[in-house]
């Protein structure tokens, strides 16, 4: 709050400008005025007092509210309440209404084109969790179901994806090694599980900023190493290779494909792959520089699919050591209720894999819904995504189904096809669930050479050249979190990189909040401007005045680093002064500003800064303090400290006042 001091007249708030200023500088006398005879227009006061209740009731809003997700309630009446709230939570029950045949058309196209791209990547993807073919496909016939109720995205399509899948995989067998045992599986459904139950309490409770805690470098860098490492695990089947490791990392991958180069490599094999990623290549090369034939990169892979099992059927290259699919398992999804254990040793494994693929999950399915939202000018609320997504995985879960989530280039495929809502992830489900009844026998002869090549096209996409560059043009620091969660996973495995890139992105916050910015300030020549002399090198320093600006809020964790590096740039200037016989800093402005907020050990760093400068005869002079600020220095008494007279609403005021105030005699 301000209260107003006097009644200046315009011209003499006029004519206190820089001009007037430095001649008042000239002619000041050698012993300081009285501070009322120069009095600011207005005085910085306290703030009205809110009940502690207010308060809280503000925070809770501010942190978990932010968007005010209550206010199509207000002023309803109680049965239009009800049925918000049930629309609210069955997004398909509002648009829904609004549907026609035109948009289901569209729709319709959408759907069968993106299911003949998901058809052949779920049953590569299923290969990535160690898991039978046939639960890929399961994993896109329930879940995709559950979201169209339920999701708010038009354009996400639901399925396994690559990276969750790989991670799944890497992480369940480390803690059980035999694939095929039942433990296996019990351990991969229980984690599906408690994913979905993270995913759904993160977006009850309203808890979506903490995915935000994983850096966009860290996930750019996470995801071109796992495309990589996903890449190098599909040489196995692209050249044919019967012994493989079970490691993930770059070094132990190129020994075992380099091991096995004069016996264990399959030209046939070869021949098929190499042929059909080319093709594959080639084809989302074409639907990437001709918009209008985008339907060609969604329906090679299952082109690829009927080619190359045509070819294998007729030369019978599966007798020339060509590996195939042999069987898929025909029917729709069974129950897995009996597979959910909640007890013995498996349970913290669960817990622990669960909560790590959920996070992972819901940053690339949020991040793509929010992506395509923002192409169609609509919002998405990640909160309601995220209770969707956790829904559909539990639901998933009991059904044989493993985490899933949105997949980009299917969601791309599903936004060129002309889709409107989430009934393409329908007509999808429905083709799944038509390919499980009828067309899984068909499957038998598929090279696992083709899954492989279908593999490598798609996750190539995942590694974004182009935004690592931005990103080490833009923040030497952001970049160096990219590439450590890069070759993280790369070197090391997909869980050490996550680790490194969640390490990585709470370093930086860390880094900023405790080693905050600081700058100089002088006045921008012909104004009353005041900017930091670093960006701005024809602004000027104030004769015995320095000012500071801090540019973060002032915590236990940085408020030692800051009243040390304010020490600092007084004891620098002063040097300086010193040596050119100027005169010395006779005031300190601190610009406030930037600090948005302040605990009591910011109170005690300022204390501790106005008892030193009194005595080396230096005065402390605040500007700008915001409301929570202000409102903290006067609950704590240190406005009576320093006097009220030295917190000022604004730096060209303060730099007033003081030059009114120097000691020419010094």
């Amino acid at each position: 709050m301000v209260h107003p001091v006097d009644a200046q007249s315009d011209t003499d708030q006029h004519r206190d400008g820089p001009d007037h200023e430095d001649s008042d500088i000239a002619s000041a006398p050698s012993s300081r005025k009285n501070v009322d005879d120069f009095a600011p227009v207005y005085r910085v006061g306290a703030p009205p007092r809110l009940k502690l209740v207010n308060e809280f009731k503000i925070a809770v809003k501010e942190t978990l509210f932010p968007d005010d997700p209550f206010r199509q309630f207000k002023d309803q009446p109680r049965s239009q309440k009800i049925r918000l709230g049930i629309e609210g939570m069955f997004p398909i029950l509002e648009w829904g209404r609004t549907y026609s045949l035109t948009k289901f058309k569209g729709d319709l196209v959408a759907g069968l084109t993106i299911a003949s791209l998901c058809i052949p990547q779920d049953i590569g993807y299923a290969k990535l969790a160690n898991m039978d073919p046939q639960y890929g496909l399961y994993s896109s016939f329930l879940p995709p179901l559950v979201y169209a109720v339920m999701g708010s995205s038009r354009h996400i399509a639901i399925g396994p994806v690559a990276v969750v899948s790989i991670l799944l995989g890497t992480l369940v067998r480390n803690e059980i090694d035999d694939i095929k045992s039942a433990d296996y599986h019990r351990l991969m459904f229980t984690s599906t599980f408690f994913a979905g139950i993270f995913q759904a309490l993160l977006g009850i409770c309203r808890l979506g900023f903490l995915i935000d805690f994983l850096s966009h470098p860290s996930i750019i860098g996470f995801m071109g190493g796992a495309a990589i490492t996903i890449a190098l695990q599909q040489l196995k089947g692209l050249l044919g290779i019967k012994k493989f490791t079970t490691e993930t990392d770059i070094v132990s991958v190129m020994k075992s494909v380099w091991g096995a180069v004069h016996h264990g490599w399959n030209w046939q094999t070869i021949l098929i792959g190499v042929f059909f990623l080319i093709f594959l290549l080639t084809a989302k090369y074409i639907g990437k520089k001709y918009r209008r034939l985008f339907w060609v990169p969604a329906v090679a892979p299952l082109t690829s699919v009927i080619l190359a099992t045509l070819i294998v059927y007729l030369t019978r290259a599966d007798k020339k050591g060509v590996q195939i699919v042999n069987h898929i398992k025909k029917g729709i999804n069974p129950s897995s209720i009996s597979e959910l254990t909640f007890s013995g040793s498996l349970l913290p494994k669960a817990l622990k894999i669960g909560f790590v693929a959920a996070l992972i999950a819901l940053t690339e399915g949020v991040a793509i819904g929010r992506t395509f939202a923002a192409l169609n000018d609509y919002q998405l609320d990640g909160n309601k995504e995220m209770l969707a997504m956790g829904v559909m995985n539990i639901a998933g879960s009991l059904t044989s189904c493993y985490v899933t989530t949105g997949s980009f280039s299917r969601s791309a495929v599903n936004y060129n096809a002309g889709c409107h809502s989430a009934i393409s992830n329908v007509v999808m489900s429905i083709v799944v669930l038509l390919t499980l009844l009828v067309i899984t026998p068909l499957f038998k002869y598929t090279p696992n050479a083709i899954l492989a090549s279908i593999i490598i096209a798609a996750v190539i996409s995942l590694i974004d050249i182009e935004a690592a560059i931005l990103i080490w043009k833009t923040d030497k620091l952001d970049f160096l979190a990219c590439m450590g969660a890069f070759f993280g996973v790369v070197f090391a495995s997909v869980e050490y990189g996550l680790l490194i890139a969640v390490a990585l992105s709470f370093g930086k916050i860390l880094l900023q909040v405790t080693r905050p910015r600081t700058a100089l300030l002088g006045r921008i020549p012909g104004t009353n401007i005041f900017r930091n002399i670093e960006q701005y090198p024809d602004a000027s320093k104030i004769p015995g005045i320095l000012i500071v600006r801090i540019d973060s809020a002032m915590y236990f964790s940085n408020a030692n680093y800051i009243r040390e590096r304010i020490l600092r740039w007084v004891d620098d200037e002063g040097d300086k002064l010193q040596a050119k016989a100027q005169m010395k800093p006779q005031f300190l402005v601190v610009e406030m500003s930037p600090i948005i907020d302040i605990d009591t050990s910011g109170i005690h760093a300022l204390e501790e800064l106005h008892k030193v400068f009194q005595k080396r005869d230096l005065q402390l002079a605040l500007a700008n303090p915001g409301r929570s600020v202000i409102d903290k220095l006067f609950a704590s008494k240190f406005v009576d400290t320093i006097g009220q007279e030295w917190i000022f609403l604004t730096v060209g005021e303060a730099v007033q006042t003081c030059s009114r105030r120097l000691k020419y005699d010094v």
